[in-house]
């Protein structure tokens, strides 16, 4: 469960990281700011995160067989 683990917390933390970067840059409305950090930090995810995502992938598959 490593793997799931690993790639978890670091979604999380790229959505805090991004919450408190856009805070910094101005977006104080918490609506708004939750999207925005939403997407900022899935986009973010899909470009940093794709180890981790492939590690956590095959973890399931081998369990699967």
């Amino acid at each position: 469960m490593r793997p799931v683990f690993v790639y978890t917390v670091s979604r999380l933390g790229l959505l805090v990281a991004s919450l408190g970067l856009l805070y910094l840059l101005g977006l104080r409305q918490p609506f708004i700011l939750l999207v925005a950090a939403f997407l900022v930090s899935g986009v973010a995810s899909y470009v940093l995160l794709s180890k981790q995502r492939d590690a956590m992938s095959e973890r399931f598959t081998k369990n699967r067989k």
